[in-house]
């Protein structure tokens, strides 16, 4: 009756643990790199410099309301959110099956590996979260209504969690999955509004980004840090809805597929 409460009071019981092995593996991550935790920062940048060249340089978009610059901070706050949700996937699908010993280790509860591998992804975008605030206050576009940026990314956390629970345990079945994962990754890049405004898309077309989940984390980043404004009503509660959703059913689902990983890892 109340398995909703059960993803908060997991994540609260072992959140030591996580935070120890969280920082062990982001060390792990980046040990015997020339550069090291500047990746972090490079990582972004040339995600962001190859979105730059694209679209003023080749495609030459331009627009009224805001000049090169500020565009170029417009697609940054896009980009984020996307690449904390893409390494999500692609390190969060396999948490399951490279963690095979962990599966009857009672002292790290195997149902903490996804989030394990979430938190770790999320170094990426933190990192980045503080470049771009530098570059809003560079283009005079920060405002306070950037104080909305935890809540938007716990929203984030807690939808990307539930995914990552979900596919995380299907993977154990069906290998396949993490191919897919890796092409839905490159289909998503293309289909969100990253480098490009909801005003851009023909009318006709506008109710099919309704079915993309990452337009509304992304449409909600864009409203609270570039335009300065509180997100659109139907955007958050959809985020919100979207977000828990995802976390108190993916949880349920792992727990239930959890039983029988043993027998198939």
């Amino acid at each position: 009756m109340y398995f909703w409460r059960d993803p908060f009071l997991a994540l609260w019981k072992n959140r030591g643990l996580l935070w120890q092995t969280t920082r062990h593996d982001i060390r792990a991550r980046y040990a015997g790199s020339v550069l090291g935790l500047a990746w972090l920062a490079i990582y972004p940048m040339l995600f962001l410099g190859a979105y730059a060249f694209i679209y003023l340089f080749v495609f030459k978009v331009r627009f009224e309301l805001f000049d090169s610059n500020e565009y170029v901070v417009l697609i940054f706050c896009g980009l984020i959110p996307f690449l904390g949700f893409a390494d999500a996937l692609g390190f969060g699908v396999t948490a399951v099956t490279s963690n095979a010993n962990l599966i009857k280790n009672t002292l790290f509860p195997i149902e903490m590996m996804p989030v394990k591998a979430v938190l770790v992804s999320q170094c990426t975008q933190v990192m980045g979260t503080g470049l771009l605030l530098v570059a809003l206050a560079l283009v005079g576009r920060l405002t306070y209504w950037a104080l909305m940026l935890p809540l938007i990314w716990l929203l984030q956390l807690g939808f990307t969690l539930g995914c990552i629970w979900v596919l995380s345990s299907v993977n154990v079945y069906a290998r396949d999955l993490q191919n897919v994962v890796a092409v839905l990754t490159l289909i998503l890049m293309m289909v969100s509004p990253i480098a490009y405004t909801v005003e851009m898309v023909p009318k006709e077309l506008r109710p099919l980004l309704a079915f993309n989940p990452l337009y509304y984390m992304i449409a909600a980043y864009q409203d609270c840090l570039f335009r300065g404004r509180l997100p659109n009503r139907e955007i958050m509660a959809v985020l919100t809805g979207m977000s828990l959703l995802s976390f108190c059913g993916g949880y349920w689902f792992f727990s239930r597929m959890k039983k029988v990983f043993a027998d198939n890892v």
